[in-house]
């Protein structure tokens, strides 16, 4: 597509479900679009470094109150504190769009499923937009439904009977939460009611899934709008762009070591990462610590093991033997590109879906939290390392990361064919207003 196109980008969540966006409108800026992102406060100066215009989402106070409550990490009621983050800018986020349209600026809005202000606007100012999905997890499927956390369906199940059962869970557990506040603001802006979140946050125009084919395969009752591109490796754009010089120093000083991580938002990770210490002693690995807070790391280290806050996982995975951590999608897709096995310690989220995908596919294991002890942990660790069937999977998926295409790239050439396709509508709307003159 020919043009200058003006992009919106909304994203609400954590560094897993901002840094694709940053990434994309990064990408967008250099094909000579302008854009801006609306996000949570604290991503301000990560969408400032990609030339980024910047809205913030509530303040840096409103977003760390969220990823501070230890609700955020339990399996079954870990969706309402971001859910009422998601709440809480919706209505501000829908003004903003809705401001800059009356001002005459024809924008393309790409949001993340949780940016229901963006949502809202699509549907009171005619916005052409597209929601952004970052993990399969949010994709129903009577035929292939993923594993909700806190619901641990036996496989034996039928598919058709595990689809039902998660959306009896969505049901009572997101609809009563979600739909009241939700109905009450789409009531205030003369909008009907919405029956079930996940069908609504869904863009009616485009869904864009980054995530490939051979990780989750597309269904046939998947929406007819969605396009299925792939990973995006996007931790160049997050807090530390470069291999930290420190980091650099202990990796040249030795074997590869094991990396352990659970997440930049996780606050309550003290018991996760004493047993990471115990089990490098009992494997005689060294080991990598990233956590953003000093206060989840025992003190002192011993030899052979490090902590940082943050580390380029791109940099670090593809010279680390294996990577212990939660099931961030984000994470997940670092270490395929690496080439090495993974153990998930699944939390909340998506994190149980993600380790059923990497264990299915021979790329992994995961323990629950309270099976994760440095016994258990260390003779599953050894097994994933010293398994050809797993180093043969893990080798295939490196390839396959190596050889797939350019998921923001693609990304980027959805967005333009959007914008196309709105010229043209408006160029018939024009047209038909001629014509009854």
């Amino acid at each position: 597509m020919g043009g200058r196109i003006q992009v919106a980008l909304v994203a609400v969540g954590t560094h897993g479900d901002v840094l694709p966006f940053i990434a994309l409108g990064h990408t967008l800026l250099a094909r000579g679009h302008g854009v801006s992102l609306a996000a949570p406060a604290p991503f301000e100066a990560m969408a400032r470094r990609a030339g980024l215009a910047f809205q913030p989402l509530g303040s840096a106070a409103d977003y760390e109150s969220v990823i501070d409550q230890p609700e955020l990490w339990h399996p079954r009621w870990g969706f309402r504190p971001m859910f009422d983050f998601a709440m809480q800018v919706a209505e501000t986020t829908c003004l903003w769009l809705g401001a800059t349209r009356a001002r005459g600026v024809e924008q393309i809005v790409v949001a993340s499923p949780l940016a229901w202000g963006a949502r809202l606007a699509q549907e009171l100012y005619d916005i052409p937009s597209a929601t952004l999905h970052v993990m399969p997890f949010l994709i129903e499927s009577r035929s292939d439904p993923p594993r909700l956390p806190g619901l641990p369906l036996p496989r034996i199940l039928p598919a058709a009977a595990r689809a039902w059962l998660n959306q009896g869970a969505d049901t009572v557990a997101v609809g009563p939460f979600t739909l009241p506040p939700l109905n009450a603001l789409r009531a205030r802006l003369g909008l009907d009611p919405v029956a079930r979140l996940r069908h609504w946050w869904n863009s009616p125009t485009r869904m864009l899934l980054m995530f490939p084919d051979w990780y989750a395969a597309p269904q046939a009752d998947w929406p007819a709008q969605a396009v299925q591109l792939g990973f995006p490796l996007v931790d160049r754009f997050g807090d530390v762009p470069a291999m930290p010089p420190e980091l650099e120093a202990f990796l040249a000083a030795g074997d590869a070591p094991l990396v352990f991580t659970y997440g930049s938002a996780m606050r309550q990770g003290a018991s996760f990462f004493e047993t990471a210490l115990a089990v490098c002693r009992r494997m005689g690995r060294r080991g990598v610590l990233l956590a953003p807070q000093d206060g989840q790391i025992p003190k002192p280290l011993p030899p052979g093991i490090i902590h940082l806050p943050y580390a380029p996982l791109s940099a670090l995975l593809p010279r680390s033997a294996a990577l212990v951590h939660h099931g961030g999608v984000g994470t997940v897709a670092q270490a395929l590109a690496a080439g090495i096995p993974q153990l998930v310690v699944p939390v909340a989220f998506d994190h149980f879906d993600e380790g059923q995908r990497l264990k299915d596919r021979r790329l992994g294991a995961t323990l629950s939290r309270r099976a994760f002890r440095p016994a258990r942990a260390a003779r599953i660790l050894g097994r994933l390392l010293s398994d050809p069937a797993v180093m043969r999977a893990c080798a295939r998926a490196k390839a396959r990361m190596a050889e797939g295409p350019d998921a923001i790239g693609a990304a980027c050439d959805t967005v333009e064919a959007l914008a196309f396709l709105e010229a043209e509508r408006g160029s018939g709307r024009n047209a038909a207003q001629t014509a009854r003159r």
